[in-house]
């Protein structure tokens, strides 16, 4: 069953008679973890409370959130962030804070599984609106590209290699024992984990492939002008990388490893669907042969 995020928001008191001169506009935009993606929360007040607690102004319904969990305030100087000895800590760029911080303008706010992007500047509605664009296309927790865009590129990808008569490749890989991994080291600690992987990932991708978050843990990579055992030396590559990378989250090393399955654009694929079926029935096949290996043929 699917954990949702309630956020509720209250609209804080204006305090702007206190400072004589005009701040620049600032806003936290809700990029992963709610239900309500792509929500902008406009800072007009002085002060701007986090927390599970009825009474704070913006309220994160998660069990991973302190009652009064962190605050934020406006000054001369700009506007920072005080954890308020929440039981999970507050995260800026995944540091924890440990003292009141000043927010720059791009910075990744973390509080229990929502993440907020903080912008600030003289022209806020346009990074508000680059940022719903970038949220189209890209996961919010991993920065890589999201199902609705792998889906798109794709079909066209498809549309490409059928007309030119190019090879094309898909893998589908996702984390064994995952679920046993959250439930060993808590949800930051994995959170932690697909953000690690995504980014070796994408290190290791050329520029025309596309590496995409499937679902949950699953991810795909669209592998353009490859063909089949092309593909799969390179995903037997990346199982390789991903079983002797150190993932250390909060000083405890969290062994990680994937299943892949590989599949290339053929006659038994007439879609994108039948593609996508034959690379996920050789990923069943690598966990059902024992996990952490990669599967190529049925």
């Amino acid at each position: 069953m699917r954990d949702e995020t309630i956020v509720t928001v209250i609209r804080p008191k204006l305090d702007d008679s206190q400072s004589g001169r005009r701040r620049k506009e600032a806003c936290f935009v809700v990029i992963y973890g709610t239900s309500e993606l792509g929500r902008k929360y406009n800072i007009e007040g002085s002060e701007l409370n986090f927390g599970r607690g009825t009474g704070n102004d913006i309220i994160l319904a998660q069990d991973a959130v302190s009652r009064q969990h962190a605050t934020v305030t406006l000054d001369e100087s700009g506007v920072k962030i005080r954890d308020n000895d929440s039981t999970n800590g507050t995260y800026v760029n995944d540091i924890r804070v440990r003292s009141e911080t000043y927010l720059q303008d791009g910075d990744l706010l973390k509080i229990g599984r929502s993440i907020f992007k903080f912008l600030s500047g003289d022209n806020i509605e346009s990074s508000y609106h680059e940022e719903i664009f970038r949220l189209s296309t890209m996961d919010g927790l991993t920065g890589v590209y999201n199902r609705r865009y792998f889906m798109e590129t794709l079909e066209r990808e498809l549309s490409r290699a059928r007309r030119y008569q190019r090879p094309l490749a898909l893998m589908l890989f996702d984390i064994d024992h995952f679920k046993l991994c959250n439930d060993r080291f808590g949800h930051r600690a994995g959170d932690y984990v697909l953000q690690r992987l995504a980014a070796l990932v994408q290190s290791r991708a050329r520029k025309v492939d596309v590496v995409a978050r499937y679902g949950g843990e699953e991810f795909a990579v669209i592998l353009p002008e490859i063909g089949l055992e092309g593909a799969a030396r390179f995903a037997e590559e990346l199982r390789g990388l991903i079983e002797e990378e150190p993932f250390v989250f909060e000083r405890e090393r969290i062994p990680v490893t994937v299943s892949l399955g590989v599949a290339e654009l053929d006659s038994q694929c007439s879609n994108a669907d039948d593609l996508i079926a034959l690379a996920d029935r050789r990923l069943y096949g690598a966990k059902q042969s024992g996990r952490n290996r990669v599967v190529a043929h049925d």
